[in-house]
Parts: C-alpha cells; sequence; structure tokens
C-alpha cells in the first residue's frame, strides 16, 4: 500500500514540474509563431467567383441603340 502512496507523490510532482515548465515557455514566447506572417502572402488566396446577376437587373439595364 506505501508504493501506491510513493507512485502517487511522484507523479504529482512530475505532473507539476511539467505545468511549471509549460507556463515558463508560455510566459517567454516560445509558442510566438514568427514564420507562417512572413510567408503568408506567398500563398495564393482562394479564388471566389461572382456571385450570379439577377435577372431583374438584366431587364432593367437600357438597351444600346447601335445605328
Amino acid at each position: 500500500m506505501s508504493v501506491i502512496y510513493v507512485l502517487l507523490t511522484i507523479s504529482i510532482v512530475v505532473a507539476v514540474v511539467f505545468f511549471t515548465a509549460f507556463i515558463f515557455s508560455v510566459k517567454n514566447g516560445q509558442y510566438d509563431d514568427t514564420y507562417t506572417p512572413s510567408v503568408r502572402m506567398l500563398f495564393d488566396d482562394e479564388l471566389v467567383k461572382p456571385a450570379p446577376e439577377p435577372e431583374s437587373k438584366k431587364l432593367n439595364q437600357p438597351k444600346e441603340n447601335n445605328q
């Protein structure tokens, strides 16, 4: 039974160490992304198809006189 207490204590200590290392690295900017913004402009934008013109607008446009 005492082995469970020892293993539980060791696992809690290891978890606290990893959590403090994570908090320390976040505060020091370890996970800040400085590479992606510089190359984002090199990627092609997705092509956006223009919306089709409604029929009512097509009918109301004045017709050109080709005389």
